[in-house]
């Protein structure tokens, strides 16, 4: 049986019940569950960095949110980049086109690297850029010895992209859930013995996370690797047989569909950093609470962010499969499980946040306390925009699937820079409130402005390319 033949094969659509839209429920939940479960599980390991820099102080928490707030936005472009990847191997799926998805993977490789090389110059020489800033000097000298201490690990950060979205796209989601799960494991163990130097080894307090956040790295790589090279189905497509062979025309379609993913990503992420520095000019201790709160948000928004990735295959198989009513099904069905799950997590955040943000921090520190406080009023808040960010990232999800992405950058770029951020500023810093609300809390009611503004545009455009008729 000659490999095409036998990728047919293992690609018979599965079998319906003649119930649209609970066959579509039960697909999506299907492809959903292991991705939402591995990105709260990748999560996790910037959750235990955060809790466990929160143990060393609120002095090391405030310049481990600086580094991380640093060096996200730049991930989050990279890695929206290499997200063009989903819709093109989903689409050839969906189209029965094996030859289309190897393509796809290799150059996703290909591209992960063209994308790591300036990433390391700009970790390298952090530490002007964060002082034009105007940060905290202390809090840029830690920031810096993490930043170079992580910037190894930004290949297979990047790498890690391709391989999850097609080791999903072919129906096998659990392993990358068991990637991340080994990744979060080995990450606490990494952490307690290079931060606080047990089992024999130095104390090297940031520099010992990002250490461990390399070796990590490296880890759920090899696991992932390992897999599409041994696996009966994925190995089929010899994804590193002549690897050096450039494919210019697959390369540049993942820029020319990613580069608006990654510029909408890095809209959205960039407030956030942006934000962060702002607050950073405010004290230390406001910048350590925003750091609590956005860690538990960021934490909750891998629940619709991994919907949105299954979203995206879901829709880019219709298509290719030319099922019309079928996208719209496909889009619709992960907004209301997103919007489901939104719903639980902000009454969650509003009636739970002391027990929360106690967890962060230890309550015996008097200094501890009053970052508690600010915490927890900015937990009522996420609250708040837990809906709209959910909706923005599934309609994102969805639009991608079918290869939009030019307009939906725009929205994003508006919606977060020319509304989110200046509302940011001017409830922050110029705007009364009244009872204590301007400053720090100001400033992420500007976030729920910006959300709100991205998640209802981009739905309507959604509902709009994906009218019956």
């Amino acid at each position: 049986m000659s490999v095409a033949a036998a990728l047919l094969k293992d690609h018979r659509p599965p079998a319906e019940t003649g119930r649209p839209w609970w066959d579509e429920t039960r697909a999506t939940s299907k492809l959903a569950l292991p991705l939402i479960l591995a990105q709260l599980a990748q999560m996790a390991i910037g959750t235990t960095d955060v809790v466990m820099t929160g143990w060393l102080g609120p002095e090391k928490l405030a310049a481990g949110t600086l580094a991380t707030n640093y060096m996200f936005p730049m991930f989050f472009l990279g890695m929206g980049i290499l997200a063009a990847v989903a819709p093109l191997i989903s689409q050839a799926l969906g189209a029965r086109q094996f030859r289309g998805v190897r393509r796809s993977v290799r150059q996703g490789l290909w591209a992960g690297l063209a994308i790591a090389l300036p990433y390391f110059a700009l970790l390298y020489f952090s530490t002007p850029i964060m002082g034009l800033l105007g940060q905290q000097p202390q809090a840029v000298l830690l920031a810096e010895g993490y930043l170079r201490a992580v910037l190894v690990s930004v290949p297979f950060v990047l790498w890690l992209i391709p391989l999850r979205i097609f080791i999903a796209a072919h129906g096998k989601a659990h392993i990358v859930l068991v990637s991340s799960t080994t990744g979060f494991l080995l990450n606490i163990l990494g952490n307690y013995a290079l931060m606080f130097g047990n089992f024999g080894f130095p104390r090297l307090e940031l520099v010992g996370a990002a250490i461990s956040s390399v070796l990590v790295n490296i880890a759920m790589f090899a696991v992932l690797l390992g897999y599409c090279l041994t696996q009966k189905r994925l190995r089929r497509y010899h994804i590193l047989a002549r690897w050096w062979r450039p494919d210019w025309t697959r390369f540049r379609t993942i820029f020319r569909i990613g580069v608006p993913i990654g510029l909408t990503n890095l809209a959205e992420v960039g407030l956030f950093s942006a934000a962060s520095f702002l607050i950073g000019t405010i004290s230390i201790g406001a910048l350590a609470a925003h750091a609590i709160a956005l860690q538990c948000a960021a934490l909750s928004f891998m629940v619709p962010y991994g919907l949105a990735q299954a979203t995206t295959i879901r829709v880019g198989l219709k298509i290719g499969a030319q099922d019309r009513p079928g996208v719209r099904r496909a889009g619709l069905v992960s907004l209301l499980m997103g919007l489901g799950y939104a719903s639980t997590a902000a009454l969650l955040f509003a009636l739970a946040g002391n027990f929360i943000a106690g967890l962060f921090l230890d309550r015996s520190d008097p200094a501890a306390l009053p970052v508690i406080g600010i915490a927890v009023q900015l937990l009522v808040i996420a609250a708040i925009f837990q809906l709209f960010d959910a909706t923005q990232t599934i309609a994102l999800g969805a639009l991608r699937g079918l290869r939009d992405t030019a307009v939906p950058m725009v929205i994003a770029i508006f919606g977060y820079w020319g509304l989110g951020f200046p509302a940011a500023i001017a409830l922050g810093f110029w705007v009364d409130l009244g009872e204590g609300w301007s400053g720090v809390y100001g400033v992420w009611l500007g976030f729920v402005i910006g959300l709100a503004s991205v998640a209802l545009c981009l739905t309507a455009r959604f509902l709009s390319r994906t009218r019956p008729g």
